[in-house]
């Protein structure tokens, strides 16, 4: 099967690029048993929305190398679209011709194979951004062009993630679910310096003003976070045109449906409750 990312109701596989375990449309990722110690298995699904014309998301998903990526491209004349698909085929390119030097994160784990393992994951997504910005450079209809990204890395008994913009990855055990990636928000920011409550940033006219990117800059900060994997674990990855509209409460029943029938009912829900923007959501279950 062959890696990709997906635009709108079709799949476009990334350029010249082949990997066992991915998926070519929005239906499961059939894989053998991953390395030990876990089996990850992932879901997929993206959609237009009730309001937009164009998909400006992309994702990517491979459960033989373990990752997962959500992106949500911004910028007019298809300029998202473009920023979006080439951020995560340059993301998968770097981690798959890293992750090969990388030791397996079982316990006991050393301070240095952590560092190490993080490191992949930012130096994936700063050679999307430089790449991401070269083309605006060259390319002066794209200027301005940029990306959000939410990036998972499945390595032995751990998941590393990867994060600039409003994307997120959550992760879910029973009816528990953590936020694990910090929105580089507006909002998020006011929302942490005390400047403003909880209910005045439901409206706030603000609400969509990104403080990171992927790609406007030559340069951007990225966060990464190690987590330990658990039996029975779940993670969601999802563009804010499905997290806009979800309360913690609507997961867990949500992923306890299971695979396909679940991504499918995330991306139902967000169009029932508005569908302004595109809608794209992975599920990776484990065990």
């Amino acid at each position: 099967m062959t890696s990709s990312n997906y635009r709108g109701p079709t799949a476009k596989a990334p350029r010249d690029v082949t990997a066992p375990g991915a998926t070519t449309d929005g239906a499961r990722a059939e894989v053998d048993v991953a390395p030990p110690p876990w089996r990850r298995t992932g879901f997929a699904l993206t959609d237009l929305g009730r309001k937009r014309s164009s998909n400006e998301d992309a994702f990517f998903m491979d459960d033989k190398l373990g990752l997962y990526v959500v992106a949500d491209g911004m910028g007019g004349h298809a300029a998202g679209e473009v920023a979006s698909r080439e951020a995560v085929d340059t993301l998968f390119g770097m981690v798959k011709r890293g992750v090969g030097s990388l030791r397996e994160l079982v316990d006991p784990v050393t301070e240095t194979d952590a560092q190490a393992a993080c490191r992949l994951m930012e130096s994936a997504v700063q050679a999307a951004t430089y790449h991401v910005f070269s083309i605006a450079e060259i390319d002066r209809a794209m200027s301005g062009m940029g990306t959000t990204i939410s990036a998972l890395l499945l390595l032995g008994d751990y998941a590393i993630t990867a994060q600039v913009g409003d994307s997120r990855v959550y992760r879910v055990e029973g009816d528990a679910v953590e936020q694990l990636t910090e929105d580089h928000t507006l909002i998020a920011w006011q929302l942490k310096q005390g400047l403003i409550t909880p209910q005045e940033a439901l409206r706030s006219p603000h609400r969509n003003v990104i403080t990171r990117a992927v790609g406007n800059r030559e340069y951007v900060q990225v966060d990464t976070r190690r987590v330990p994997l658990t039996p029975a674990a779940r993670f969601l990855l999802c563009s804010d045109g499905l997290h806009g509209y979800l309360r913690d409460a609507d997961i867990p029943p949500i992923v306890r449906l299971g695979g396909d029938v679940a991504v499918r009912r995330f991306i139902e829900l967000a169009n029932q409750r508005g569908g302004k923007d595109n809608i794209t959501a992975i599920l990776v279950e484990i065990d």
